[in-house]
């Protein structure tokens, strides 16, 4: 059974880079064609996919948030990163990270960004 933990400030600041992780237990993030997603909720809106990086590290991301988006990975940790630069108050959502097309999914992570 996979799991997943986000993990990260629940408080940015304007302007500031966001940054989370994501930690996966019960399977590995090397796992031959499995890929690894960031998804994010804002208040009273749906799901929003923003990037996925897959198990040979290649990265892929929403268009409309590839300039300031970066999957990264650390696989000595089995662990996945996001980080969202020059963030704003419309970047205020509950953050997810999933294993793409399954139903694992971490229990969300609420950020807030405000000054």
């Amino acid at each position: 059974q996979v799991q997943l933990q986000e993990s990260g400030p629940g408080l940015v600041k304007p302007s500031q880079t966001l940054s989370l992780t994501c930690t996966v237990s019960g399977g590995s993030i090397t796992t031959s064609y499995y890929a690894w997603s960031w998804i994010r909720q804002p208040p009273g809106k749906g799901l929003e996919w923003m990037g996925v990086i897959d198990y040979d590290g290649r990265t892929f991301y929403s268009p409309s948030l590839e300039s300031r988006t970066s999957i990264s990975r650390d696989t000595s940790r089995n662990q996945f990163s996001l980080q969202l630069s020059s963030v704003t108050p419309e970047d205020t959502a509950v953050y997810y990270c999933n294993v793409k097309s399954t139903n694992y999914w971490g229990q969300g992570t609420q950020v807030t960004v405000s000054s």
